[in-house]
């Protein structure tokens, strides 16, 4: 990657570099007008984001995030610039003819090939299918330390901070790591077999 550094000349080529990879120029059929108004204001008119207003007008680039071309392999024809996210894009020709933009996989270059399917090997700009684990109902876990205080006894605090209690606790305060809790009128014990040690 070269990276082209100007020379000072006037104040706004100051620090001024310009990738020399990225093509600035795209195809008209992927992209579209998109209607910008009121930037850093809600529904009312109102700011909510500060120091937003103005700036240049933008052109929307349609990015293939589905990736449903299956087995059919295509090859990166230009690396472009992207004023709508942070990350480049690329211009894939499909071996199909289909072009299509998708994300700039890190560490590929202009002529790399890449697919997606079910049974392609993994390496970077590769697309597979996402695993089952999305299916078994279980969501991320989260330590109570790095949570609010509205959202756990143990959140808050300046940066690492300890959880600042004797015992840690449970998100709804009760005393947690091994203290029992079932209840002490229970109609019947005939379903307990044996206690379990304290």
């Amino acid at each position: 990657m070269a990276i082209h550094l100007y020379k000072t000349s006037t104040p706004s080529t100051r620090n001024r570099t310009v990738d020399s990879r990225v093509k600035s120029n795209p195809r008209n059929n992927l992209i579209y007008g998109q209607h910008r108004c009121g930037k850093g204001r809600n529904a009312r008119g109102i700011i909510t984001a500060g120091h937003r207003g103005g700036g240049h007008k933008r052109l929307y680039r349609k990015i293939d995030f589905r990736r449903n071309e299956k087995d059919i392999y295509g090859r990166i024809v230009t690396i472009e610039y992207d004023p709508n996210r942070n990350a480049y894009i690329c211009l894939i020709h499909y071996g199909d003819g289909e072009k299509r933009y998708i994300l700039h996989p890190r560490g590929a270059i202009i002529g790399d090939t890449i697919v997606s399917g079910t049974e392609v090997p993994i390496k970077m700009g590769n697309a597979l299918p996402l695993s089952a684990v999305c299916w078994l109902g279980k969501r991320p876990v989260v330590r109570g330390v790095v949570m609010n205080p509205v959202d756990h006894p143990h959140g808050g605090g300046e940066g690492r901070a300890p959880i600042g209690r004797k015992k840690p606790t449970t998100p709804w305060g009760y005393p947690a790591l091994g203290r029992r809790s079932r209840k002490r009128n229970k109609y019947s014990d005939n379903l307990i077999l044996r206690r379990r040690s304290k």
